[in-house]
């Protein structure tokens, strides 16, 4: 991964950019100083750091990528979700961070197939103009049993934003941006229950509940750049039989 002089690599510590396209190329260079602490984690933090559920051993799992992607916009630092369309098998109604599996075309899943994945994934699902992201991270995988999807989340800095929204209604509900600062106040978070007991940390923001994996993502970064706040994980949010 990227070290703090901009070196350039790719997805597992795999060497990227040569003769790559420059959306592929992974740099901490030129990044605002407010990133440098998620720069800085993504460097050291472990898998079992950042959740339980690790990838099989045996290699199962379909193999995909979410972009992570951090703007500026009028309250500050703020992250791009969108949620999926309430039709869907996997995950449905959920708020989520853009990404999908991996197409052939993508390339090899050790080097730059999840690189290309997530920014493919965004630009399909957003209409995000990926020449205006900067890659500056990319985190150790990791295993959602529910979909058996192993997934690599990319980290991307929005340095020239570019117009986002639904772009295929069958696929995404709706395209939204949330500041950091909403998600580092007491007052939205929250413990998701499930019917069938697993609980993890939620986001109650921007008129959605973000749980499950994307939130534990975020709860994660938030906590190793130094950004999280006490709060009172006593305060429960259930969630329904269909969740």
């Amino acid at each position: 991964m990227a070290g703090a002089g901009g070196t350039t690599q790719g997805a597992d510590g795999a060497t990227a950019g040569a003769g790559q396209d420059s959306c592929l190329t992974v740099t901490t260079e030129g990044l605002p100083e407010w990133l440098v602490p998620v720069a800085t984690a993504v460097r050291t933090v472990e898998p079992g750091q950042l959740s339980r559920f690790l990838p099989p051993e045996n290699g199962a799992g379909r193999q995909s990528a979410v972009l992570v992607l951090f703007g500026e916009g009028e309250r500050g630092p703020e992250l791009l979700l969108m949620e999926r369309a309430g039709s869907l098998r996997s995950h449905a109604g959920q708020p989520s961070f853009p990404g999908g599996a991996l197409d052939p075309e993508d390339g090899d899943q050790g080097t730059t197939g999840p690189l290309r994945a997530a920014l493919r994934e965004a630009q399909e699902e957003t209409g995000l103009d990926p020449r205006g992201v900067q890659l500056f991270g990319v985190l150790p995988r990791l295993y959602i049993p529910v979909s058996g999807f192993v997934v690599t989340p990319v980290l991307g800095w929005w340095r020239s934003p570019s117009p986002v929204g639904v772009v295929d209604p069958g696929e995404t509900a709706r395209v939204f941006t949330v500041p950091v600062a909403d998600l580092t106040d007491p007052a939205n978070r929250a413990t998701a229950v499930h019917p069938r007991g697993h609980r993890g940390p939620a986001f109650l923001v921007e008129s959605a509940l973000v749980w499950g994996f994307t939130a534990g993502v975020i709860d994660r970064i938030l906590h190793f750049a130094g950004w999280e706040r006490p709060w009172d994980t006593g305060k429960q949010v259930p969630l329904d039989w269909h969740a």
